[in-house]
């Protein structure tokens, strides 16, 4: 049981670091530095920059936070990144 409840917040990927971290602009404009939580890891979830994403932040440190989810796109994105085309009728 945590002694205190995180904070959730939605931002976007704006950069992603070395060692599995990435910075994170929360909707508010604060800019912390973030990591994938261990069920995205185990699954391989990707984050890319760009991506929105729900972080959970601790009240101790507000400069560091956690990804808990990436929220689906449009996909126009991924499918170009991925060369995968659509046909349009």
């Amino acid at each position: 049981m945590a002694k205190e409840e995180l904070l959730e917040m939605d931002g976007t990927v704006t950069e992603a670091l070395p060692n599995a971290q990435f910075r994170v602009t929360l909707d508010n404009g604060a800019k912390l530095i973030s990591y994938a939580n261990g069920k995205m890891r185990k699954f391989r979830i990707r984050i890319l920059p760009g991506d929105r994403v729900k972080c959970e932040l601790s009240p101790y440190d507000l400069t560091r936070a956690r990804i808990s989810f990436r929220y689906r796109d449009t996909g126009t994105r991924r499918e170009a990144a991925s060369g995968v085309t659509t046909a349009v009728s």
